[in-house]
């Protein structure tokens, strides 16, 4: 497999953000999202095996393991490798960016899908079977770089009936849109989702690798 980096930080999305985390982040990426910011993942990284892999996390002494890109479904192998963290008994996060089908995603993993709104330039790249295949502890995301793409996610969001299916989360491109113009955008139509900040953006800096 093609890593491009593994690294301790703090969830810094998600219902989890904030807990300490594992990240293992993979090499490649099918799309090219405008606001992208992790741009070096599309061909920087280094061939590792699972075993390799694992250890790398076993001796990292966190429980919570999220894997991520670029785009890891990419890589085959990734799937058992995904099954072996979770039969050793960890929490694992996989987090995907919506074009490629979930379905061979072990169903004890919690899978975070992220559908690309019109202001990433990839919105007609979506797998929308995937929201068929969605579960409870599953989690969608939409990055929302304006006004329009807020208003197509919550159309969306009714449209699919995500609310009665998982959790749901929306973000401020970072740098594109003010967290309080969002939050208001959400208090006002009394959308039940979840404001979603990059935190380790925060915490440790918006330019800052292996956070």
């Amino acid at each position: 497999m093609k890593v491009c980096e593994i690294f301790t930080s703090i969830q810094g999305e998600s219902t989890h953000s904030g807990l300490p985390c594992l990240f293992v982040r993979f090499t490649g990426c099918n799309l090219r999202c405008a606001y992208c910011d992790t741009r070096y993942a599309y061909e920087e990284g280094y061939d590792m095996t699972e075993d390799g892999i694992l250890q790398r996390i076993g001796s990292a002494g966190l429980n919570l393991v999220a894997i991520t890109g670029g785009e890891p479904l990419l890589q085959d192998e990734v799937y058992h490798l995904i099954q072996a963290l979770l039969d050793d008994g960890r929490r694992v996060l996989v987090e995907t960016n919506g074009s490629l089908s979930i379905r061979q995603v072990d169903r004890r993993a919690s899978v975070i899908l992220d559908i690309k709104t019109p202001g990433s330039g990839m919105s007609d790249r979506m797998d929308f079977s995937n929201l068929d295949d969605i579960r409870t502890h599953d989690e969608i995301k939409f990055v929302v770089a304006g006004r329009d793409d807020y208003d197509w996610a919550r159309d969306l969001v009714h449209s699919f009936n995500l609310l009665q299916k998982c959790t749901v989360l929306m973000s401020p491109a970072f740098g594109l849109v003010r967290p309080e113009d969002l939050a208001r955008w959400m208090i006002d139509d009394r959308l039940a989702v979840r404001l979603n900040l990059q935190l380790h953006k925060y915490v440790f800096g918006p330019n800052t690798r292996g956070v």
